[in-house]
């Protein structure tokens, strides 16, 4: 996965250096802008077990900013913004491995050009003969109120 680059970002923006639990690290280039999530619209990702994305429709390539190319075969985390912090990853990787439910939850996403775009996010594992065979992600409009809720807890955490 590579660094962001500078061409790509629109505005202001700061650096960070992202470090995933897989021990990669990335180059992020963020901006305060956000994209609002559209009424009505269902972003929808799969992906394989260890988390690399196999399908994307086009909302979710719409508000994330990157091509369909640039999407498939790469790690869900590419999306994986700065405020975001590790233990909300933690909880769902616990609700769906460990427990065998379905995960709920606000996330804020990073966009190709630096910005971002808040979600209520839906996860289920996809189970063929007692066996995990990989991911599927349905994201929805969060409203404004859960978005100001997270964002005040993922500051603490």
């Amino acid at each position: 996965m590579d660094d962001m680059q500078h061409i790509d970002i629109v505005g202001d923006y700061s650096e960070v250096v992202m470090q995933y639990f897989d021990g990669s690290r990335r180059r992020v280039l963020v901006t305060n802008n956000e994209t609002p999530m559209p009424d009505g619209r269902l972003i929808v990702s799969r992906t394989d077990p260890e988390g690399i994305i196999t399908h994307v429709n086009d909302s979710f390539v719409d508000m994330s900013g990157f091509n369909r190319d640039e999407l498939i075969g790469q790690p869900h985390y590419i999306l994986r913004h700065p405020d975001m912090p590790a233990i909300a990853f933690k909880g769902l990787w616990q609700t769906l491995l460990e427990e065998g439910k379905k995960w709920h939850g606000y996330v804020k996403n990073l966009r190709k050009d630096g910005g971002f775009y808040w979600v209520y996010a839906t996860v289920i594992a996809n189970v063929r003969n007692n066996q995990v065979v990989g991911f599927t992600s349905v994201r929805r409009k969060p409203s404004r109120r859960k978005v100001e809720e997270a964002e005040a807890l993922y500051k603490i955490l």
